[in-house]
């Protein structure tokens, strides 16, 4: 037990320091992307001057965005709620337009090399290509996620139907009426079964309706959910705490088998819990490879380990698709498996969730939220 709360403080105290360091870091390369965009506002009007949209306000949108985020953290109301989308969505859509004006500064040092008069044109376009993408992700948060229906085909599996729940986000960024309109649509499909797969609630006030929302879904075999980063980024203890009061049995590398055979096989967050290979080994040894077995995983990884073991199906989210594109791409360079039902080995798989809302940054481009339903099938 001792060891256990020593372990415990070890993985508290380098979550918030990892947190720390990836807030300044994004906070910097947040800064250097303004930059390039005043520079590029500078190109397309010169009367504007360079210092003030390259310098000024990069370094003036920064601080305020910074204060504004910490400050929504721990004060709630239509105030903070207004400061969250704007801080946030501001963040998000800097990474967007970065990369629009680097495509066209491209496009524009390609026409200067070939001394084609461009500017005059990618100008006008370049701002059009801002404003239509912002639109678009920001309808594309706006919209509810998307029922999507997936059929795995597991030898000898019992029949039944899984919903994936995964990296909801809840609090400032998620109002409780539309976690609830998600709820609903999800009841409507008649589950047998929710699987929660972490980074389920942030922070903000009504931490314990949103629980309840969770706690009244009806499925046959009921909720079982694994921790996300997040979960330990908010508060080991308290995340315990919500997903008890939101009825979700947590295995924390624990196997638990449903009245009709089939086993879950519950991880702690991999990166975040430091779960080994040899974690899963064990535990994998500890089950019975004749009934079905699915594996909850908040990260898609040790993936290799759940082939070695024949394990037919993991689920897992975090990925969020990239949430934002080309976001994706970056996130591909540390996760092989994205977005979607990938086979891991002859007779494994992997299904990798989009989430069903999005993180920190209130916008989705690209990479459309999701209710994965998954219909486990016996046969072909």
């Amino acid at each position: 037990m001792r060891e256990d709360i020593f372990a415990r403080c070890r993985t508290d105290a380098a979550v918030g320091i990892v947190g720390m360091s990836f807030f300044v870091f994004a906070s910097l390369i947040l800064l250097c992307m303004q930059a390039v965009i005043g520079l590029w506002i500078y190109f397309l009007f010169p009367a504007a001057g360079w210092k003030v949209p390259a310098v000024l306000l990069p370094i003036v949108f920064t601080a305020a965005m910074r204060l504004a985020m910490n400050y929504t953290r721990t004060h709630y109301g239509t105030l903070e709620n207004i400061l969250y989308f704007v801080s946030y969505g501001y963040a998000g859509l800097v990474f967007l337009l970065f990369f629009i004006v680097l495509a066209f500064a491209l496009l524009q040092a390609i026409c200067a090399l070939l001394h084609l008069p461009a500017k005059h044109i990618l100008g006008p376009v370049s701002l059009d290509c801002m404003a239509l993408t912002a639109i678009l992700s920001i309808y594309g948060a706006c919209t509810q996620p998307r029922i999507k229906h997936i059929d795995v085909h597991i030898p000898g599996a019992p029949e039944m139907t899984a919903v994936l729940i995964s990296d909801t986000h809840l609090g400032m960024g998620v109002s409780l009426k539309r976690w609830e309109k998600a709820l609903s649509c999800i009841q409507e499909q008649n589950p047998d079964t929710l699987w929660i797969l972490g980074d389920i609630f942030e922070y903000g006030a009504n931490r314990s309706a949103y629980a309840q929302a969770l706690a009244n879904v009806q499925t046959k075999y009921g909720s079982f959910g694994v921790l996300g980063n997040h979960e330990y980024y908010t508060g080991y203890e308290n995340s315990l705490e919500f997903y008890r009061q939101a009825g979700i049995e947590t295995l924390q590398n624990q196997i638990h088998t449903l009245p009709n055979g089939l086993q879950l096989i519950g991880l702690n967050d991999i990166r975040t819990a430091r779960v080994s290979a040899q974690q899963l080994d064990d535990l994998l040894a500890q089950t019975n490879p004749a009934r079905t077995r699915v594996i909850l995983s908040h990260q898609p990884l040790l993936t290799l380990v759940a082939a070695q073991h024949r394990v037919p199906l993991m689920v897992s989210g975090h990925t969020h698709n990239g949430q934002i594109f080309p976001f994706n791409f970056f996130v591909r360079m540390t996760y092989p498996y994205v977005y979607g039902l990938y086979q891991t080995g002859p007779q494994s798989h992997i299904y990798v969730t989009s989430g069903m809302f999005y993180w920190g940054v209130p916008l989705r481009f690209f990479a459309p939220a999701e209710i994965p339903i998954l219909h486990i099938k016996g046969h072909a």
